[in-house]
């Protein structure tokens, strides 16, 4: 956000934005810099709304309002899950990187998992201190003594301070103006000066200019030119890609919070997720999957129990009506219908007319109280949401398709003395009556896929499973933090799954990571660019894929799959594609 004294369009060019009542500044961040505007950044968090409504959730299903400011923060429970890499589904180290280098790293404490955010970003990794710092980690974890480098021998003295906590290596970005102040004799505001230059993007000569100065200030400190430029090399790398340690140290705190509640809560944190959606690194899905690892079942929606979002019940997560698509519901149906202070979405109105009158007893008792409409009622019955009226899907089809339209008069008008609902007229039903075959147990899945975006019952793996050779590894045979037992190093195997992740990280050289699903767990996939480019569309597109190729027992714990081929699974019949996060 920027603020002028004048009014905005007599200084800089702006456009309408897409959301109504906003608008967009056509000069970028640096020129509106530049011009010394007020410039201020605000960072919205859906996580932080997924907390908000944990903490009321677990207030309404168990009593206690949980004071996050109030609760532990070295909490053994809390950072043993976090070491095996079991944060599915918790904020910043989620990701598979993060997930494969938390047992490396081993974090104890907040300070740590600051590291654990900063480090995990093009920043260091571009600097090349990535690797030495988790060989650095993995030596303290062992008890061994670290001797830590600084680069060059005249650096030690002058950065031990400033770079011994993350060991050497510059993961902050205020360690760019620490280093400047110290090796440079930079005050902090040329410091800073010098870190702004930094992060734009720059030609060499322009870079040679900002070197110079450095080295004009590393001389009147006495340091030699091969310090200096090693000091300079550590800056220039990182500082496009900073991390304020501020900006880490609040991140991990809320990295914290989201285990303590995962670990305490976990069906009330499980549903705060789902409603908050879209947001996260997984799907739903995913999350599901992981929460059914858990101990804790996902419940399909039902139209007289579900409420509008996701709600714990006896343990388990009963989905809301709005998770089921088409529906509406949900904070963004809210926010676009922000200025209507009346406006109730669908879901909404559905819970309030079951609260204010009981429970709906047929399907024409929910279209004649709830005024939705036959496209939203098809909806409800395809995603599952009418079992309790005791006839399977196909037939509620067909009974929707036999009603006529029924509206009720509103519940105040009906409740008006003497007036009374016409009853309805003893007429022939029998020539339409029709006897339909059950859904398949593919098709029921289907459906489910389509109006939820998963299958509250089973994994789409479960019934692809008889289709396939016996030959076929599964997720438990790879192995990792709680099953040593592994596969041995470079075995060739082939896996099926569902591919729920796909990222190509600017800083891997175009490789592509790949996370596959089967009903079992996750796998960990490498795919190298010239198997990208040769099955292009299964590696890209494909949602259900067999993979052949060769373990890596990664490090971490969570063996890698390097894989040499790709080929399409065999479905038992079609289904919508399902939801991947695809990043780069």
């Amino acid at each position: 956000m920027i603020i002028s004294a004048e009014t905005l369009s007599s200084v800089v060019p702006i456009e309408p934005a897409r959301m109504d009542g906003r608008f967009v500044c056509q000069w970028d961040k640096d020129s509106a810099d530049d011009a010394r505007f007020v410039k201020i950044d605000f960072l919205a968090l859906g996580m932080l709304s997924a907390v908000d409504e944990c903490l009321d959730i677990i207030e309404e299903v168990h009593g206690i309002r949980v004071d996050l400011g109030r609760i532990p923060h070295d909490s053994p429970e809390i950072y043993d899950s976090i070491r095996e890499g079991d944060t599915m589904g918790v904020f910043q180290i989620e990701s598979r990187a993060q997930v494969q280098t938390l047992p490396r790293t081993q974090p104890r404490n907040l300070d740590d998992l600051a590291v654990q955010v900063a480090i995990i970003r093009p920043g260091p990794i571009m600097a090349g201190a990535f690797r030495p710092y988790m060989h650095y980690r993995e030596a303290l974890a062992r008890g061994e003594h670290v001797e830590v480098d600084y680069g060059h021998p005249e650096l030690a003295p002058k950065l031990a301070w400033c770079l011994g906590e993350t060991l050497g290596h510059v993961l902050y970005q205020d360690q760019v103006l620490q280093i400047a102040t110290s090796v440079a004799g930079f005050t902090p505001g040329q410091a800073d000066k010098l870190r702004r230059a930094m992060s734009r993007k720059r030609s060499s000569e322009a870079m040679q200019a900002l070197a110079e100065e450095f080295y004009a200030g590393t001389d009147r400190q006495g340091l030699s030119r091969a310090a200096a430029k090693v000091a300079f090399d550590k800056m220039a790398a990182f500082a496009a890609f900073g991390f304020p340690k501020s900006h880490a140290v609040a991140f991990a705190l809320l990295a914290y919070e989201s285990t303590w509640l995962r670990y305490h809560y976990p069906a009330a944190y499980y549903c705060s997720l789902f409603n908050a959606q879209p947001m996260g690194f997984y799907s739903v899905e995913v999350l599901t999957q992981d929460a059914g690892r858990h101990g804790i079942q996902t419940l399909p929606p039902s139209i007289n129990a579900s409420r509008a979002g996701a709600w714990p019940e006896n343990g388990d997560i009963r989905l809301g009506l709005q998770q089921v698509k088409g529906l509406g519901g949900g904070w963004q149906d809210i926010r676009q219908h922000h200025r209507d202070p009346a406006y109730a979405t669908t879901p909404d109105q559905i819970v309030a007319e079951r609260e204010a009158n009981g429970p709906y007893v047929s399907l024409r008792d929910l279209l004649v109280r709830a005024h939705i409409s036959r496209e939203q009622a098809e909806t409800l019955i395809r995603a599952g949401a009418m079992e309790e009226f005791g006839l399977p899907r196909r037939e509620l089809l067909w009974q929707l398709g036999l009603l006529t339209e029924v509206r009720a008069a509103p519940s105040h008008v009906r409740s008006r003395k003497g007036l009374k609902e016409q009853l309805a007229l003893a007429l022939p039903t029998e020539q339409d009556m029709v006897e339909l075959p059950p859904l398949t147990p593919w098709l029921s899945l289907a459906w489910d896929v389509e109006k939820l975006g998963l299958s509250p019952g089973n994994h789409p793996m479960q019934l692809v499973r008889p289709l396939l050779h016996e030959g076929m590894i599964t997720s438990r045979h790879l192995g990792g933090v709680h099953n040593p037992n592994r596969m041995p190093q470079g075995m060739m195997v082939e896996m099926a799954g569902m591919v729920v992740t796909r990222q190509r990280p600017s800083t891997a050289s175009g490789v592509m990571f790949m996370l596959l699903e089967d009903e079992f767990g996750l796998a960990n996939l490498v795919v190298y660019t010239p198997l990208q480019e040769r099955r292009r569309e299964l590696v890209r597109g494909t949602p259900f894929v067999i993979v052949r190729g060769r373990i890596d027992n990664e490090q971490s714990g969570f063996p890698n799959i390097i894989a040499e081929e790709f080929h399409a699974c065999p479905l038992p019949g079609h289904i919508e594609k399902m939801d991947s996060h695809d990043f780069g």
